[in-house]
């Protein structure tokens, strides 16, 4: 068993826009989550988009890059995991998050593929409500919506007064 350091993980499988990873990166060093990314990536972890966007949290965000989702399951099971897909009935509010839980994510813009959603270490599909006929949220958006809810269900842990 992965022993857990950090309240939360966030998992992108083939992340395309370097823009959302790097403000992801921000996101997890505010949070104290891990953030892993699962190859193939759509840029290059050294690219300005995604330094520029990370800012200077870059270097305190725990990122964590994976040759496949296969691979980033070796290393994060066997926590539970929460897809997230607008294909879901449950609401990510609906779900009680315990530490260790592993927040999936798919590429942008066509997020996790029905194999993907279909593979049995998946613990539950949840979605973000949106209104009608709207195709999704930004990836880095949907993940600040998931992190803060599943972080706040845990007491904000590693939060300064």
């Amino acid at each position: 068993m992965t022993s857990v350091t950090r309240p939360l993980r966030i998992l992108f499988h083939s992340p395309q826009i370097p823009n959302n990873t790097g403000a992801t990166m921000r996101l997890a060093a505010v949070t104290g989550a891990e953030l892993h990314l699962a190859r193939p990536l759509g840029f290059d972890m050294d690219d300005a988009k995604l330094r520029r966007a990370g800012v200077d949290y870059r270097d305190q965000a725990a990122t964590f890059v994976h040759e496949s989702l296969s691979d980033a399951y070796r290393m994060l099971l066997p926590a539970r995991v929460f897809a997230f897909t607008a294909r879901a009935e449950a609401l990510y509010t609906e779900v009680a998050y315990q530490p260790g839980d592993v927040l999936l994510f798919g590429p942008e813009p066509t997020g996790l593929a029905p194999d993907v959603l279909a593979d049995p270490r998946i613990t539950a599909l949840v979605r973000i409500p949106m209104r009608p006929r709207m195709r999704s949220l930004n990836l880095a958006n949907a993940a600040a919506i998931a992190v803060y809810e599943a972080w706040r269900q845990l007491g904000h842990p590693g939060a300064g007064s």
